[in-house]
């Protein structure tokens, strides 16, 4: 097994995978308002393409998988494509992203063909507010992560962009909703990704105001959290919960970048911030044998970036979150 590490001795062994760009939700700092230019179904990856890719990435040695979008749910064919994944022997750590709007009618086929965990994206508690951010059912989101909490889909981590004169004030209520339901809470700092990203921006809060906020109720110490990716963690003193905050803007964690992303339509985003990438789908249709796709990633991973350029050059990065998988 040929491993991938890049030229900065980072070892990239996550993938994300976003098996579609489409999504129900239309959060406003993910999909510009009036966005239609989604990619067409017959320009995806097909399911078998999707399947192998992966089973490819995971010889090299990524063990740590992640389904995203747009809304993964969604797809037609997911608990065909959750099945195909679930049964690769080198796939350790598998896990999806959702917003949860039809988690309610999928939890227990996610928790009975393998999926690990799930993160859930719930930035307020509040109908009105939510509806704002996102367009969407408050409802039928709580509905899911019940359900989810129901079939016992654990661990279940809830993920919250903070933003400024928006869902500020609710970090404090997002904790109390987490200890009752045995969530992980996981704040984010906005991020300049694509048109929606940028207009967001003044709207950006730094995670140590969001700590500072909580730590005038809560006695917070650091904790461990396993796979805990680019999070830093607290627990609460006495109280049954973990909390992370990631930190993008503030204080990056490029060094230890160790994914990269696929997208629908087979494009391999070597960083979330910057433009390199791997055209995947081509080769694959041209006829290339396994080890002549591996001989492309490996060399693409020699392009991967060092660090992204948020705050240096906020402009850059035109395309839609959703593309590229969160």
């Amino acid at each position: 097994m040929t491993a991938l590490i890049d030229r900065f001795n980072r070892k990239i062994e996550y993938l994300r995978l976003s098996v579609t760009d489409r999504c129900d939700f239309r959060c406003f700092y993910c999909i510009p308002k009036g966005f239609k230019g989604f990619t067409e179904v017959e320009d995806r990856l097909k399911l078998d393409e999707f399947i192998r890719l992966i089973r490819v990435f995971s010889e090299m040695g990524v063990s740590k998988v992640r389904l995203t979008g747009g809304e993964p749910l969604i797809h037609k064919d997911i608990e065909v494509m959750v099945r195909g994944i679930a049964a690769l022997p080198d796939i350790e750590d598998f896990s999806m992203s959702t917003n949860a709007s039809h988690l309610a009618q999928h939890a227990r086929m996610l928790k009975d063909t393998g999926v690990g965990r799930i993160n859930v994206s719930l930035d307020s508690l509040n109908s009105e507010v939510f509806r704002q951010i996102t367009q969407g059912d408050l409802n039928k989101v709580i509905d899911g992560l019940m359900e989810a909490k129901r079939v016992d889909l654990y661990p279940i981590k809830i993920n919250m962009v903070v933003m400024r004169d928006l869902n500020l004030h609710e970090v404090g209520d997002m904790v109390d909703f987490c200890i009752k339901n045995r969530f992980t809470l996981r704040f984010i700092e906005t991020m300049p990704v694509g048109a929606a990203g940028q207009e967001a921006r003044d709207r950006y809060v730094p995670m140590d105001e969001v700590r500072q906020i909580l730590e005038q109720r809560f006695k917070l110490e650091p904790a461990r959290m396993k796979g805990a990716g680019p999070a830093k963690y607290f627990k609460i003193v006495d109280k049954r919960i973990k909390i992370g905050f990631i930190t993008p803007m503030s204080q990056h964690f490029c060094e230890d970048c160790n994914r990269v992303r696929l997208s629908s339509e087979g494009t391999l985003y070597l960083c979330l911030g910057q433009q390199d990438k791997l055209e995947l789908k081509p080769l694959l249709r041209k006829g290339l044998s396994d080890d002549q796709l591996k001989d492309e990633i490996l060399a693409a991973i020699q392009r991967k970036p060092e660090k992204h350029e948020f705050n240096t050059n906020p402009d850059q990065v035109v395309r839609v979150m959703s593309m590229t998988g969160g």
